[in-house]
């Protein structure tokens, strides 16, 4: 078994904690499991990968075009790591919510709309999933959820080689204990926003 996983989006998002949170729960299904990082510029806001290896593992980082799902939390990130990454008949996982990088709020570079990313990343891959996961984060009862948002919308689409239980397992030991709660109805709202779509 192999599965390759690129979590991407910009410093302070939480993607890092994503790939801890799966990684964990690779574990504890008994699969090995390797995450290397990548940063742009560092600082917050930044842009940030991480990549997560299950399984079959030679390197801590997946080859270009064998990603089989980017799971991202801001949208032209989404792309711009899938142009490289993503697998033909990978899967796409966003936030449809932009966090614009300087240069475009400076007025010097456009960003495109939602639409013409989806269009492009469709080019790339099998099945794009956009969903408003920072409005779910915040139904939840806290906006910084929208990470675990986006693990509970991976696990609906059953692509994952990981059972939730594992999954929610994970969560509960990494995030602070007060937070527990909204965390796990945070997952629980992105998988659900998959399974009704």
């Amino acid at each position: 078994m192999k599965f390759n996983l690129i979590i991407c989006g910009v410093g302070g998002q939480g993607s890092i904690l994503s790939s801890k949170i799966i990684a964990d729960a690779a574990i504890k299904k008994g699969y090995e499991v390797r995450v290397g990082e990548t940063f742009g510029a560092a600082m917050r806001g930044g842009s940030v990968s991480s990549h997560v290896k299950i399984g079959d593992i030679h390197s801590p980082l997946v080859a270009h075009n064998s990603a089989d799902v980017i799971l991202s939390m801001e949208p032209l990130e989404s792309l711009r790591v899938s142009v490289d990454y993503l697998a033909p008949q990978g899967i796409v996982i966003s936030d449809i919510r932009p966090w614009y990088p300087v240069d475009t709020n400076a007025g010097g570079a456009p960003y495109p709309s939602n639409d013409e990313i989806i269009a492009e990343l469709k080019k790339l891959g099998k099945e794009v999933h956009f969903l408003d996961a920072a409005a779910l984060a915040k139904k939840a009862g806290h906006p910084r959820t929208t990470n675990i948002v986006l693990i509970g919308a991976l696990a609906a689409l059953g692509k994952l080689p990981i059972e939730s239980k594992y999954l929610i397992e994970a969560i509960k030991e990494r995030v602070p204990q007060k937070t527990i709660d909204v965390n796990i109805k945070a997952f629980e709202l992105g998988f659900d926003s998959i399974k009704k779509s």
